[in-house]
Protein backbone atom coordinates (compact mmCIF):
# COMPACT_ATOMS: atom_id res chain seq x y z
CA UNK A 1 0.00 0.00 0.00
CA UNK A 2 1.29 3.24 -1.07
CA UNK A 3 -0.37 6.32 0.91
CA UNK A 4 -0.22 10.20 -1.48
CA UNK A 5 -0.49 12.90 0.60
CA UNK A 6 -1.25 16.18 -1.27
CA UNK A 7 -3.52 13.63 -3.23
CA UNK A 8 -5.71 16.18 -5.02
CA UNK A 9 -3.16 18.84 -6.18
CA UNK A 10 -1.10 19.22 -8.84
CA UNK A 11 1.75 16.22 -8.39
CA UNK A 12 -0.44 14.14 -5.91
CA UNK A 13 -3.53 13.11 -8.39
CA UNK A 14 -0.54 12.37 -10.95
CA UNK A 15 0.75 10.14 -8.75
CA UNK A 16 -2.42 8.45 -8.23
CA UNK A 17 -3.36 8.42 -11.66
CA UNK A 18 0.23 6.52 -12.24
CA UNK A 19 0.39 4.55 -9.42
CA UNK A 20 -3.35 3.31 -10.28
CA UNK A 21 -1.75 2.54 -14.00
CA UNK A 22 0.19 0.20 -12.49
CA UNK A 23 -2.35 -1.99 -10.33
CA UNK A 24 -0.32 -0.91 -7.20
CA UNK A 25 -2.48 -0.37 -4.05
CA UNK A 26 -3.23 3.35 -3.41
CA UNK A 27 -4.33 5.55 -0.30
CA UNK A 28 -5.09 8.84 -1.27
CA UNK A 29 -5.54 11.39 1.71
CA UNK A 30 -7.72 14.67 1.25
CA UNK A 31 -9.11 16.81 3.68
CA UNK A 32 -12.27 16.37 1.85
CA UNK A 33 -13.12 12.63 0.48
CA UNK A 34 -16.47 13.30 -0.81
CA UNK A 35 -15.06 15.87 -3.56
CA UNK A 36 -12.07 13.44 -4.29
CA UNK A 37 -11.69 12.37 -8.23
CA UNK A 38 -9.61 9.44 -8.22
CA UNK A 39 -9.09 6.25 -10.71
CA UNK A 40 -11.35 3.03 -10.01
CA UNK A 41 -9.96 0.69 -7.05
CA UNK A 42 -8.44 4.00 -5.54
CA UNK A 43 -8.63 3.89 -1.63
CA UNK A 44 -9.87 7.90 -0.74
CA UNK A 45 -9.31 8.80 3.06
CA UNK A 46 -10.05 11.80 5.07
CA UNK A 47 -6.70 13.28 6.62
CA UNK A 48 -5.49 16.79 7.79
CA UNK A 49 -2.36 17.85 8.58
CA UNK A 50 -3.53 19.54 11.63
CA UNK A 51 -5.12 16.32 12.71
CA UNK A 52 -2.51 14.29 14.05
CA UNK A 53 -5.09 11.19 14.73
CA UNK A 54 -6.03 11.48 10.96
CA UNK A 55 -2.94 10.98 9.33
CA UNK A 56 -1.99 7.82 11.86
CA UNK A 57 -4.60 6.20 11.01
CA UNK A 58 -4.29 7.09 7.18
CA UNK A 59 -0.46 5.36 7.41
CA UNK A 60 -1.89 2.03 8.99
CA UNK A 61 -0.84 -0.49 6.90
CA UNK A 62 1.41 1.36 4.40
CA UNK A 63 4.73 0.92 2.85
CA UNK A 64 5.99 4.09 1.00
CA UNK A 65 4.74 7.48 1.91
CA UNK A 66 4.38 10.33 -0.41
CA UNK A 67 4.96 13.78 1.16
CA UNK A 68 3.39 17.24 -0.05
CA UNK A 69 3.17 19.40 3.10
CA UNK A 70 4.65 22.68 2.49
CA UNK A 71 2.79 25.25 2.01
CA UNK A 72 4.14 28.38 2.77
CA UNK A 73 6.64 29.80 5.58
CA UNK A 74 4.06 28.31 8.50
CA UNK A 75 4.49 24.91 7.84
CA UNK A 76 8.08 24.14 8.97
CA UNK A 77 6.56 21.07 11.36
CA UNK A 78 3.75 20.04 8.87
CA UNK A 79 6.85 17.57 7.49
CA UNK A 80 8.52 16.48 10.87
CA UNK A 81 5.24 15.33 12.16
CA UNK A 82 4.26 13.42 9.05
CA UNK A 83 7.47 11.49 9.31
CA UNK A 84 7.28 10.67 12.83
CA UNK A 85 3.96 9.77 12.31
CA UNK A 86 5.30 7.33 9.34
CA UNK A 87 8.12 6.15 11.65
CA UNK A 88 5.59 5.28 14.23
CA UNK A 89 3.26 3.09 11.47
CA UNK A 90 6.12 1.49 10.29
CA UNK A 91 6.66 2.94 7.31
CA UNK A 92 9.31 1.90 5.03
CA UNK A 93 9.97 4.51 2.85
CA UNK A 94 9.40 8.28 2.35
CA UNK A 95 9.16 9.91 -0.97
CA UNK A 96 9.96 13.80 0.00
CA UNK A 97 8.70 16.71 -2.52
CA UNK A 98 10.75 19.89 -1.84
CA UNK A 99 11.79 22.58 -4.12
CA UNK A 100 14.67 23.49 -6.29
CA UNK A 101 16.59 26.39 -4.69
CA UNK A 102 15.99 24.80 -1.16
CA UNK A 103 19.18 26.06 0.76
CA UNK A 104 20.78 28.78 -1.08
CA UNK A 105 20.88 32.16 0.26
CA UNK A 106 20.23 34.07 -2.67
CA UNK A 107 16.30 33.15 -2.31
CA UNK A 108 16.40 34.59 1.53
CA UNK A 109 13.92 32.57 3.51
CA UNK A 110 11.98 31.22 0.63
CA UNK A 111 14.86 28.73 0.47
CA UNK A 112 14.25 27.30 4.54
CA UNK A 113 10.44 26.06 3.70
CA UNK A 114 11.50 22.86 3.16
CA UNK A 115 14.51 22.31 5.12
CA UNK A 116 12.91 21.21 7.92
CA UNK A 117 11.32 18.46 6.14
CA UNK A 118 14.47 17.57 4.13
CA UNK A 119 16.26 17.02 7.49
CA UNK A 120 13.87 15.20 8.98
CA UNK A 121 13.33 12.71 6.15
CA UNK A 122 17.34 12.55 6.21
CA UNK A 123 17.70 11.58 9.89
CA UNK A 124 14.13 9.17 9.74
CA UNK A 125 16.45 5.94 9.50
CA UNK A 126 13.79 5.36 6.52
CA UNK A 127 14.57 5.23 2.64
CA UNK A 128 13.85 8.07 1.82
CA UNK A 129 14.16 10.11 -1.89
CA UNK A 130 13.98 13.69 -2.15
CA UNK A 131 12.35 16.10 -5.25
CA UNK A 132 13.33 19.19 -5.70
CA UNK A 133 11.39 20.52 -8.84
CA UNK A 134 11.63 23.19 -11.20
CA UNK A 135 8.97 26.05 -11.94
CA UNK A 136 5.82 23.29 -13.48
CA UNK A 137 4.75 23.97 -16.80
CA UNK A 138 1.26 23.94 -15.33
CA UNK A 139 2.11 27.31 -13.60
CA UNK A 140 1.25 28.89 -16.97
CA UNK A 141 -2.55 27.60 -16.12
CA UNK A 142 -3.09 30.78 -14.17
CA UNK A 143 -2.40 32.43 -18.10
CA UNK A 144 -5.61 30.86 -19.10
CA UNK A 145 -7.87 33.34 -18.41
CA UNK A 146 -5.77 36.09 -19.90
CA UNK A 147 -5.51 33.93 -23.41
CA UNK A 148 -8.95 33.94 -23.80
CA UNK A 149 -9.78 37.15 -23.12
CA UNK A 150 -7.19 38.06 -25.52
CA UNK A 151 -5.14 39.91 -23.66
CA UNK A 152 -1.10 39.45 -22.84
CA UNK A 153 0.07 37.22 -20.28
CA UNK A 154 1.95 38.34 -17.04
CA UNK A 155 5.58 37.60 -16.73
CA UNK A 156 6.49 37.66 -12.91
CA UNK A 157 10.03 37.38 -13.62
CA UNK A 158 11.48 39.20 -16.80
CA UNK A 159 14.04 37.71 -19.28
CA UNK A 160 14.98 35.08 -16.12
CA UNK A 161 15.06 31.42 -17.44
CA UNK A 162 14.37 28.32 -15.80
CA UNK A 163 14.59 24.33 -16.50
CA UNK A 164 10.19 24.48 -16.84
CA UNK A 165 9.24 20.64 -16.09
CA UNK A 166 6.00 18.78 -17.06
CA UNK A 167 4.71 17.83 -13.74
CA UNK A 168 4.10 14.63 -15.21
CA UNK A 169 7.72 13.94 -14.84
CA UNK A 170 7.73 14.66 -11.50
CA UNK A 171 5.10 12.37 -10.49
CA UNK A 172 6.96 9.78 -12.70
CA UNK A 173 10.13 10.11 -10.58
CA UNK A 174 8.09 9.64 -7.62
CA UNK A 175 6.38 6.86 -8.50
CA UNK A 176 9.61 5.09 -9.54
CA UNK A 177 11.10 6.30 -5.91
CA UNK A 178 8.09 4.76 -4.10
CA UNK A 179 8.10 1.73 -5.34
CA UNK A 180 11.62 0.84 -5.85
CA UNK A 181 14.64 1.08 -3.02
CA UNK A 182 16.40 2.28 -6.08
CA UNK A 183 15.93 5.61 -5.30
CA UNK A 184 17.04 5.61 -1.72
CA UNK A 185 18.96 8.03 -0.81
CA UNK A 186 19.06 10.26 -3.70
CA UNK A 187 18.01 13.87 -3.75
CA UNK A 188 16.89 14.40 -7.63
CA UNK A 189 17.19 17.68 -8.70
CA UNK A 190 14.00 17.92 -11.44
CA UNK A 191 14.26 19.90 -14.50
CA UNK A 192 13.04 20.12 -17.79
CA UNK A 193 15.33 20.00 -21.05
CA UNK A 194 15.26 23.29 -21.90
CA UNK A 195 16.40 26.72 -20.09
CA UNK A 196 12.71 28.85 -20.72
CA UNK A 197 11.74 32.64 -19.84
CA UNK A 198 8.05 33.57 -19.33
CA UNK A 199 8.35 35.45 -22.92
CA UNK A 200 10.00 32.20 -23.93
CA UNK A 201 7.07 30.11 -22.66
CA UNK A 202 4.64 32.54 -24.48
CA UNK A 203 5.94 31.61 -27.71
CA UNK A 204 5.88 28.56 -27.81
CA UNK A 205 2.10 28.61 -26.22
CA UNK A 206 1.74 30.69 -29.41
CA UNK A 207 3.26 28.10 -31.90
CA UNK A 208 0.84 24.99 -30.32
CA UNK A 209 -1.91 26.90 -30.19
CA UNK A 210 -1.40 28.76 -33.97
CA UNK A 211 -2.36 32.42 -32.43
CA UNK A 212 -0.24 35.25 -31.01
CA UNK A 213 0.56 35.33 -27.14
CA UNK A 214 1.70 38.47 -25.95
CA UNK A 215 3.19 39.24 -22.30
CA UNK A 216 3.58 41.92 -20.45
CA UNK A 217 6.15 42.55 -17.66
CA UNK A 218 4.52 43.33 -14.33
CA UNK A 219 6.34 44.91 -11.79
CA UNK A 220 7.72 43.93 -8.38
CA UNK A 221 5.25 46.76 -6.49
CA UNK A 222 1.83 45.42 -8.47
CA UNK A 223 3.22 42.13 -8.00
CA UNK A 224 3.24 42.75 -4.00
CA UNK A 225 0.00 44.53 -4.26
CA UNK A 226 -1.92 41.56 -5.86
CA UNK A 227 -0.62 39.30 -3.30
CA UNK A 228 -1.41 41.23 -0.03
CA UNK A 229 -5.14 42.49 -2.09
CA UNK A 230 -5.31 38.25 -1.73
CA UNK A 231 -4.74 37.98 2.11
CA UNK A 232 -1.18 35.91 1.58
CA UNK A 233 1.03 36.51 4.71
CA UNK A 234 3.74 39.15 4.48
CA UNK A 235 6.16 36.64 4.72
CA UNK A 236 4.80 34.70 2.11
CA UNK A 237 4.40 37.83 -0.25
CA UNK A 238 7.63 38.35 0.66
CA UNK A 239 9.27 34.87 0.32
CA UNK A 240 6.98 34.88 -3.51
CA UNK A 241 8.92 38.14 -3.99
CA UNK A 242 12.18 37.23 -3.14
CA UNK A 243 11.81 33.86 -5.60
CA UNK A 244 10.43 36.19 -8.51
CA UNK A 245 13.57 38.34 -8.36
CA UNK A 246 15.92 34.97 -7.98
CA UNK A 247 14.39 33.96 -11.48
CA UNK A 248 14.74 37.45 -12.87
CA UNK A 249 18.53 37.83 -12.39
CA UNK A 250 19.27 33.99 -13.25
CA UNK A 251 19.09 31.97 -9.99
CA UNK A 252 17.35 29.52 -11.24
CA UNK A 253 18.88 28.69 -15.16
CA UNK A 254 19.55 25.60 -13.71
CA UNK A 255 19.54 22.31 -16.12
CA UNK A 256 20.27 18.58 -14.95
CA UNK A 257 20.20 15.15 -16.11
CA UNK A 258 17.93 14.04 -13.02
CA UNK A 259 15.00 12.93 -14.45
CA UNK A 260 16.96 10.97 -17.31
CA UNK A 261 19.10 8.99 -14.33
CA UNK A 262 16.11 8.24 -12.63
CA UNK A 263 13.54 7.18 -15.62
CA UNK A 264 16.07 6.08 -18.36
CA UNK A 265 14.14 8.38 -20.68
CA UNK A 266 14.83 12.45 -21.79
CA UNK A 267 12.26 15.03 -19.74
CA UNK A 268 9.34 16.11 -22.02
CA UNK A 269 9.95 19.74 -22.99
CA UNK A 270 6.90 22.99 -22.44
CA UNK A 271 5.98 21.92 -26.03
CA UNK A 272 4.85 18.80 -25.18
CA UNK A 273 3.04 20.07 -22.08
CA UNK A 274 0.92 22.33 -24.10
CA UNK A 275 0.20 20.02 -26.57
CA UNK A 276 -1.56 17.79 -23.94
CA UNK A 277 -3.36 20.81 -22.16
CA UNK A 278 -3.76 22.73 -25.28
CA UNK A 279 -7.97 22.54 -24.81
CA UNK A 280 -7.28 24.74 -20.80
CA UNK A 281 -6.35 28.17 -23.19
CA UNK A 282 -9.01 27.82 -25.72
CA UNK A 283 -12.24 29.69 -25.29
Amino acid sequence: MILVTGATGTIGSEIVRQLAQREVKVRAVTRDPGRARVPAGVEVVRGDYRDAASMSAAMAGVEAVFLVSVLGPDDADTDRALVAAARAAGVRRVVKLSAIGTGEPGLGDFSTWHLPGENAVRDSGLEWTILRPSSFASNTLSWADALRAGQPVPNLTGTGTQGVIDPRDVAAVAVAALVSSEHAGRLYTLTGPELLSGPDQAAILAEVLGRPVDSTDIPHALAADHMRAAGLSPQFVEGALAGQAYVRDGGNAVLTDDVATALARPPRSYADWVAANAAAFIA
